[in-house]
């Protein structure tokens, strides 16, 4: 393999282009995620319990005068924010594309007698019933790594599921201080590891695009069989406006922002994350 090939996958592409794999169906991949999401002391692939638990409550609070609600909770993974509804006495459907995070909740939810309804599928690609749910949820910033067209579809799709003065509650990362949140290059060598069950070499960076306030997080991964594969993640900023303009396209309105839910810690937390509730009043 000649090295101008590797320099060639590394440059900066296009915005939006996309990469040549996918992580969340991957096999191995989305093992190692499900043991992320499953860890209690990180903030990866989900937040610290303690944090799930408290965003829970402000989440409840917020819709307190509806009762028992219908949730549909998009991106639920291994339903650990679905099973504390549930606990609560609410009627939860959790959506996740991988297997592995959806069988796992089944299997939880059955070992604790829960009844919770999950659907191994992509969110974009759902089919619901209109005007069912009371809340739509999407937490830990999943909105904002979907390019415009994908966050069209997928806010079509909650307006339309949502019952008349149902909310949506999703959290984004702020546009505050975007370029102190460009990760350096960095590389690694395993024998295995997170990308891979076997020999790999890693090649991690991020691109600033300023004026559309979007980082592409890029890692490029060449096995021993000399195999690249390209992941890109698309990671949109935002502020209360841009979002207010959003959601106003969609129909969505009462618009409230808080950047407080979260315990100040580094730059991806505390006011670096904004939550929003936008209801469905038109």
């Amino acid at each position: 393999m000649e090295i101008t090939e590797i320099a060639l996958h590394c440059e900066k592409p296009k915005i939006h282009e996309k990469g040549t794999s996918f992580m969340w169906t991957d096999e191995h991949i989305s093992k190692q995620l499900l043991d992320i999401h499953l860890n209690p002391d990180l903030d990866l692939a989900s937040r610290k319990m303690s944090t799930i638990s408290s965003t829970v409550d402000w989440i409840l609070e917020s819709q307190k005068e509806n009762g028992v609600l219908n949730i549909l909770d998009l991106g639920c993974g291994p339903g650990l924010y679905a099973e504390i509804f549930a606990h609560k006495g609410h009627n939860v459907t959790g959506v996740d594309i991988s297997r592995n995070s959806i069988d796992y909740a089944k299997k939880s939810a059955i070992d604790k007698g829960l009844e919770i309804k999950y659907i191994n599928a992509n969110y974009l690609d759902l089919d619901l019933e209109e005007g069912k749910y009371d809340l739509v949820m999407m937490i830990y910033t999943d909105l904002g790594v979907l390019i415009p067209e994908q966050r069209n579809v997928l806010l079509k799709m909650v307006y339309r599921v949502l019952r008349q003065g149902g909310r949506l509650i999703f959290d984004v990362l702020s546009d505050k201080d975007i370029k102190q949140k460009v990760t350096p290059k960095d590389w690694e060598v395993c024998k295995s590891g997170f990308w891979k069950d076997g020999p790999y070499l890693a090649l991690s960076e991020s691109f600033l695009y300023n004026e559309q306030k979007v980082i592409l997080y890029q890692h490029t991964i060449i096995d021993s069989g000399k195999i690249i594969k390209t992941y890109r993640f698309w990671t949109h900023f935002f502020n209360f406006e841009d979002l207010k303009q959003i959601l106003g396209r969609h129909g969505f309105d009462s618009v409230t922002f808080r950047n407080d839910i979260l315990p100040e810690s580094d730059i991806w937390h505390g006011d670096n994350v904004i939550f929003s509730i936008a209801s469905k009043n038109n």
